[in-house]
């Protein structure tokens, strides 16, 4: 008897529209490898504990992006419920999500980072930033590039606008070059793509907007750079303890090298995605990536 998946997608975040597009093309994939597939969107979190019961299935499959998706939020309530889920763990997606505390993991594995600055919106609004322009502006927690900034300039910075004043933002000193992107698969790298957008920056439209972003995939650096990529997304795979899949994504330019930007716990697998793309070069096939995570799923043990 084939295994009875959950496959929820949608949620309640910026990034909603993608996870629908990632659910519903791993649904398919799943459909295609002999699963009994149950597709469930994601609106109200009483409706989902009653889709759980109603369904018992045996694993979940995340297909969730942003807060209450990659966080850690949905984890733990699997956790508790003991129903296995795939991708990373409660404390795993909660590291991953917040660029701040994966830069701090990074450091201690000797991976190269940025110079960066954690601050709420309305203290970069009073007294600005020690870091020196240009510089990046991101949420700490948020994923896609969703509000990210550039500020070259004053004109630059008065555009910086989040609506909550509490909101937590890094600011990031703008390191030049190409950007990288690497994904790991079960601990092993699957190559290096360089993603170069036709807009200046590799934003939320730019992802997810078919013939905006062109993918080079192998990238076109000198191979000491692609395997120092490569080694860097597998160190911290392993140091956050991710499971199954991740990919982080990096700057590179001859005098910085190869810098970490941020890592992905629970990245998108839509038809633009990078990891399906990665996989595939490496020879293996959308649908065995989603299967072996759904094979890989678990849940933490009430015992620990």
């Amino acid at each position: 008897m084939s295994k009875k998946i959950l496959v929820v997608m949608g949620g309640f975040s910026a990034e909603r529209e993608v996870s629908l597009v990632t659910g519903k093309g791993v649904a398919e994939a799943l459909i295609k490898s002999g699963y009994n597939v149950v597709a469930y969107d994601l609106k109200n979190g009483f409706d989902f504990v009653e889709t759980l019961k109603k369904e018992k299935p045996d694993v979940v499959f995340n297909a969730l992006h942003g807060n209450f998706g990659e966080d850690g939020e949905i984890q733990g309530m699997l956790d508790i419920l003991q129903i296995p889920y795939t991708h990373s763990g409660l404390k795993m997606s909660a590291l991953g999500m917040d660029k701040n505390l994966t830069k701090m993991v990074a450091e201690q594995n000797h991976i190269k980072v940025a110079e960066s600055q954690k601050m709420t919106f309305a203290v970069f609004k009073k007294t600005g930033t020690e870091i020196e322009m240009p510089y990046v502006v991101k949420p700490v927690s948020d994923g896609s590039s969703v509000g990210v900034f550039i500020v070259k300039n004053k004109e630059d910075k008065s555009k910086v606008i989040y609506d909550d004043d509490a909101k937590e933002i890094m600011v990031e000193k703008f390191i030049e070059g190409q950007e990288l992107t690497v994904a790991v698969l079960e601990g092993k790298a699957l190559g290096v793509t360089e993603m170069r957008p036709k807009v200046d920056f590799y934003d939320y439209k730019a992802k997810y907007t078919d013939g905006m972003t062109k993918h080079l995939l192998p990238a076109e650096i000198p191979n000491e750079a692609a395997e120092q990529a490569k080694k860097y997304a597998e160190i911290l795979h392993q140091a956050l303890a991710c499971n199954t899949i991740s990919r982080s994504d990096f700057r590179y330019n001859k005098k910085d090298g190869v810098v970490l930007l941020e890592i992905n716990t629970n990245p998108g697998m839509t038809p633009l995605s990078l990891v399906p793309e990665q996989a595939k070069f490496a020879g293996i096939s959308y649908e065995k990536v989603c299967a072996i995570l759904v094979e890989n799923a678990k849940c933490r043990s009430l015992d620990n």
